[in-house]
């Protein structure tokens, strides 16, 4: 857009864009801004068409051109968003020579009615991202109020895909068979969204997790601004030293990332003394690339060679919005050795760029970075690190590039352009009273979805002939963005203890004994015991404390309020579902069916084959029709997305995997697939983890080190209300050292 200030309709309706919507959804927000429009036609050609996106409510409009900058134009594509959207960033994806960041829309419960639009940065799909959860979260609201008016779809009418023009489901059927996107137009415009920052409500905690760690980081030195740290609690024993760089850039999450991964050479000269000579070998997928260097000896006086290097950088960005990269050394075939150079291998490290919270009054952004980086104990670097040479250390490559996080910091210093998003703005609508646009509305329903308006056939002539898009009277309640914000200002080292609230009191509780439940996996005996499973407790989570609406402060776990009965370790050719309703299910048992309620997690994990690691948890009393728990169990999918809740934790294992895992929370549904199964006295949710690339990607660097993990898992529900609070956790399962060849077959 070419004006960063905020633009205002016109208030007496002469803003024709403004005029479709009624005086009720006055002061509601438009999110809007150019996309790149990606997909394949009827007769198999694929594009890349500029286009102007406009979101208002959960209502969705597609333009040729910006329609504040051309009035009269008329919408090539329209939409409504349901419930069962879902939006997964495919990440990073090269077409016409430019870097993208791919956004793709399907419904949950079809996946064949789907679409794909590209954005410039990585900012604007973040932004993007959490505008349609806005919407989403409208139209979960919109449905669970209930009622038959015209302005809100039904279940049934979101699921009815029928009656829409044929060309509509021609592109349909044809995207199943799109792998990659090839290259678009040669000229596509770079134009910034115009999407407002509403982050307002989204806390960065820094470098805390909701798992307590066993690293003990100790500042050891610290030069231009940076901190570099030494993991103490293990520089005894002999094998790799950690030691991280920490530094504060004034810039934005989105743009340092943006900068840290380009390859651009010219750019990296100005930060980057060792790796800058790189170039792209292999695009593995959205969230991993290969990439190749070489560096020159004058750079550390103690070589005399030229050296080259490949590497593997593979990312993701969380939940909170912070990007985590790890950086491993790898080889591949387009790159053997090459004549003049010895290949040498850059030590493996892992970046974390967290956003930092600022004052909601100010428009600056910074963010907070941290290197973490591994010296294997047979380098040079390690030896001079351990005998505390720290002159001599300064000559290899680890400091090097632990310099890097200085480097960034001083560019961005230099070049103040960059600490500030693309210029953006929020239009609000102001329009008449009059009953004209919203009567010829209510005349009419809106049987078109959001998939629809993303993934037509352009290749029509007729794209300008459709009509303006009727748009329903939203209601007045104005939802705010309850995403996946997590907040740390205080950690109190307390237990909290579950209350009767959850399970009803008035029932005496029933002895559960373990010895008569059973899986396929066997429950550990001692710590030296592997492929098996524990239960770890609770105290090593931190969940959020009765006070956390008012100062964001977290304690630790307790008791579980569940208890783990059994776990199940499945393998299968297709994903395996419903495993409550099998007749050998533990469920299905006479003791399980004397148990008053049994909770079923079913992890999908995506591989060849594919597992599930399915954990059975039991109450000894029934639910509380009216706890927490008992609108989890009977209430609906919306609710039941918004609420679950896991954290992962390695306990022991390779370093870059905990850094992949991460420690923090996530909201299951928010994240991938789930589908709920209830009945008689179980709730079986079967998570398909395979249903988020990003995910995916995570579970396949864990699987290539899980014979040599302990990983710890909390279900919870998170609360959102001061009744809600303190937050407890369902039920925890500490997972030792599986092998996937244990896995039992599971029979259908």
């Amino acid at each position: 857009m070419s004006s960063s200030s905020p633009k205002m309709a016109a208030s007496d309706g002469s803003d024709r864009e403004g005029s479709e919507y009624s005086s009720e959804e006055k002061g509601l927000f438009e999110y809007c801004g150019s996309v790149y429009h990606l997909g394949v036609n009827s007769i198999g050609h694929e594009y890349c068409h500029l286009r102007f996106l406009l979101l208002r409510g959960r209502y969705v409009k597609m333009y040729k051109r910006d329609p504040h900058e051309n009035p009269g134009i008329k919408p090539i594509r329209k939409g409504v968003i349901g419930h069962t959207l879902m939006v997964e960033e495919l990440g990073r994806r090269r077409i016409d020579q430019k870097d993208f960041y791919v956004l793709r829309f399907y419904n949950r419960l079809d996946d064949t009615k789907k679409g794909e639009i590209a954005c410039a940065t990585a900012g604007e799909a973040r932004k993007w991202i959490e505008a349609f959860d806005q919407a989403k979260q409208q139209a979960e609201y919109e449905l669970s109020r209930g009622g038959c008016t015209t302005r809100k779809l039904s279940l049934e009418n979101e699921l009815n895909f029928e009656g829409h023009r044929p060309r509509v489901r021609r592109y349909a059927h044809g995207l199943r068979k799109l792998i990659r996107i090839g290259k678009g137009p040669e000229n596509l415009l770079h134009q910034s969204s115009d999407l407002g920052d509403f982050r307002s409500e989204r806390y960065f905690e820094g470098d805390a997790g909701d798992a307590i760690e066993a690293h003990e980081w100790k500042c050891i030195r610290t030069f231009n601004g940076i901190r570099i740290f030494e993991d103490v609690a293990d520089s005894k024993s002999g094998k790799s030293v950690l030691v991280k760089a920490v530094g504060v850039v004034d810039a934005s999450v989105d743009t340092v990332f943006e900068v840290f991964l380009s390859l651009d050479r010219h750019r990296r000269y100005e930060w980057d003394i060792l790796t800058s000579d790189l170039e792209l070998v292999d695009s593995v997928n959205g969230h991993c690339d290969v990439v190749y260097g070489t560096y020159e000896p004058n750079l550390l006086a103690r070589w005399k060679s030229k050296r080259d290097f490949v590497f593997s950088r593979q990312w993701f960005r969380g939940q909170d919005g912070a990007y985590t990269i790890l950086q491993i050394p790898t080889v591949h075939r387009k790159r053997p050795p090459k004549s003049g150079y010895r290949r040498t291998e850059i030590n493996p490290s892992t970046w974390e760029m967290r956003g930092l919270n600022l004052s909601s009054a100010s428009n600056a952004k910074r963010c907070q970075i941290t290197q973490i980086l591994e010296v294997p104990p047979t380098s040079s670097g390690c030896f001079l690190w351990k005998k505390n040479q720290r002159s001599d250390f300064e000559k290899t490559v680890p400091y090097a590039l632990l310099c890097q996080v200085a480097g960034l910091k001083e560019y961005f210093g230099a070049n103040p352009t960059l600490r500030f998003d693309s210029p953006t703005t929020v239009v609000h609508s102001k329009v008449s009273s009059s009953s004209g646009a919203s009567g010829e509305f209510e005349d009419e329903e809106v049987n078109d979805q959001f998939y629809d308006a993303i993934a037509a056939d352009p290749s029509s002539d007729d794209e300008d002939s459709d009509d303006d898009i009727e748009v329903a009277k939203d209601g007045k309640l104005k939802l705010k963005n309850v995403s996946w914000a997590i907040a740390r200002l205080a950690l109190k080292r307390s237990s909290v203890t579950v209350t009767n609230k959850e399970l009803d009191d008035h029932i005496p509780p029933i002895s559960i004994d373990a010895s008569q439940y059973h899986g396929s996996m066997s429950q550990g005996k001692d710590v030296t015991d592997t492929n098996c499973w524990s239960f770890p407790g609770g105290q090593g989570f931190m969940i959020r404390g009765k006070t956390y609406l008012q100062d964001n402060s977290k304690i630790a776990g307790g008791d579980p309020l569940l208890k783990l009965l059994a776990v199940d370790w499945f393998k299968a050719e297709n994903c395996i579902e419903k495993v409550a309703l099998h007749p050998k299910c533990l469920v299905q048992s006479d003791a399980g069916k004397k148990l008053p309620f049994i909770l079923v997690i079913n992890l999908e994990v995506p591989a060849k084959p594919n597992y599930s690691l399915v954990l059975y948890y039991g109450a000894d009393r029934p639910i509380r029709k009216e706890s927490l728990l008992g609108r989890f169990v009977d209430g609906s999918d919306i609710f039941r997305n918004a609420r679950l809740k896991l954290i992962p934790s390695i306990v022991e294992g390779y370093w870059m995997v905990k850094r992949a895992v991460g420690t923090r929370a996530c909201l299951l549904g928010k994240a991938v697939t789930c589908r709920y199964l209830r009945q008689d006295n179980f709730l079986e949710i079967d998570v398909d983890i395979g249903s988020s690339s990003v995910a995916k990607s995570i579970i396949g660097l864990v699987l290539g080190y899980i014979t040599s993990i302990v990983v710890d898992l909390a279900i919870l529900l998170e609360a959102k209300k001061e009744d809600e609070l303190p937050e407890y956790i369902l039920g925890t399962v500490q997972l030792n050292r599986v092998t996937p060849d244990s896995a039992v077959p599971f029979e259908v």
